[in-house]
């Protein structure tokens, strides 16, 4: 953990000293203002790091530290992106070396960009997507099954409660039979959410609602998640099974937890008669809930990228890194995420919530006999 923090601390710092060294090229101000700019991006990249200290500051400064610090971190890398376009135009002759100094269009250009590009990704953040889902199964169902879907809430210091409570006002005007959560409920810190009352929230939930962990549920220290959980009446299923309406639900644990079951272990003490819906956080290894029987497998995890573009990594990453998939007679569904981790921006991706309506073949047989 040590060598990674080192890592990253060390790519951050040259990421930064090099649009520091370009911002101060291009601006046009004097040096005591372009001192100013470059301590206050300085301060930023301080918050990003020194985060991680946040339960030994005020929870209003942690807050801050966290907000500032990564949304600093995206818009640095946006900045870089920028940079590096110019410099690359400039090594082929694009670009005349003269934007690249003491220059008041490029400066206000580059700003008027950035600023356009970061305000409207807030405001994508902010308007959730609601994506609507039908599936058919040879299974027996009683009747049609209306699922709420979501993954990757990550509340905390940047979701707080009443962003939260929105959420939970969007869902349960669904008025589903089941409100399934494929991890990552808590981003890292379980002290905002005890401060906030944010498990307040999450027990208004109107339908039977099950979750499996992600990977941030290990990061915040799995016991203090849990406790946060158990507060919610959330049911987590952690490599468990339960019966919902007729319906099989397997939560699978998140691959943080190295000993966690496998999908054919897990399935093995499923009616295979049931229409079975697994929830795994990661969505690794497609191919094994398709060879186990599952129906329907849920996932998040990838927030596809969460920024453009990133989506483009993620595409690669994964079988399947975002949207509906099938594999055989499996269908998948993987999630962007309702919430997002570090700054609120959603570029070229979604924040969403999908509703999954799984009908059973024989009432989709009796409604076109009776047309």
């Amino acid at each position: 953990m040590a060598k990674f923090f080192i890592v990253a601390l060390s790519i951050m710092l040259v990421m930064q000293g090099y649009v520091s060294w370009h911002v101060w090229r291009v601006l046009t101000f004097s040096i005591p203002v372009k001192v100013i700019i470059l301590l206050l991006m300085l301060a930023a990249l301080a918050c990003m790091v020194l985060q991680f200290k946040s339960d030994q500051v005020p929870l209003g400064m942690a807050t801050a530290m966290y907000e500032i610090g990564n949304s600093w971190l995206i818009i640095m890398f946006y900045l870089l992106m920028a940079f590096l376009v110019l410099d690359i135009g400039r090594l082929v002759h694009l670009v005349p070396a003269s934007w690249l100094k003491d220059n008041a269009i490029t400066t206000v250009v580059l700003t008027g960009v950035m600023l356009t590009t970061f305000i409207a990704g807030n405001i994508h953040y902010h308007n959730k997507q609601r994506q609507e889902i039908n599936l058919t199964t040879d299974k027996q169902l009683e009747h049609p099954l209306k699922i709420v879907m979501l993954s990757d809430l990550h509340a905390g210091f940047h979701n707080r409660r009443a962003e939260v409570g929105r959420w939970v006002n969007l869902i349960n005007a669904e008025n589903a039979d089941l409100i399934l959560i494929a991890g990552d409920m808590i981003d890292g810190n379980v002290r905002p959410l005890k401060a906030q009352g944010t498990a307040e929230e999450l027990s208004r939930l109107n339908a039977p609602t099950i979750a499996c962990l992600g990977n941030h549920e290990y990061i915040t220290g799995l016991s203090k998640a849990l406790n946060l959980l158990d507060d919610t009446g959330i049911k987590i299923l952690r490599d468990g099974i339960m019966t919902v309406d007729g319906v099989t639900i397997v939560g699978r644990d998140d691959r943080s937890n190295r000993n966690r079951k496998s999908i054919k272990q897990l399935m093995q003490g499923v009616d295979k008669h049931s229409y079975t819906i697994l929830l795994d956080h990661q969505p690794y290894h497609l191919e094994e809930a398709e060879q186990n029987g599952v129906d329907l497998q849920l996932s998040g995890h990838t927030h596809r990228g969460q920024v453009w573009p990133l989506n483009w990594v993620t595409r690669k990453m994964y079988e399947c890194d975002y949207g509906q998939y099938q594999r055989g007679k499996t269908d998948y569904y993987v999630s962007s995420g309702m919430g997002i981790w570090g700054g609120k921006f959603r570029i070229g991706t979604d924040s969403e919530y999908a509703v999954i309506t799984v009908t059973p073949t024989h009432l989709t047989s009796a409604q076109s006999s009776e047309k």
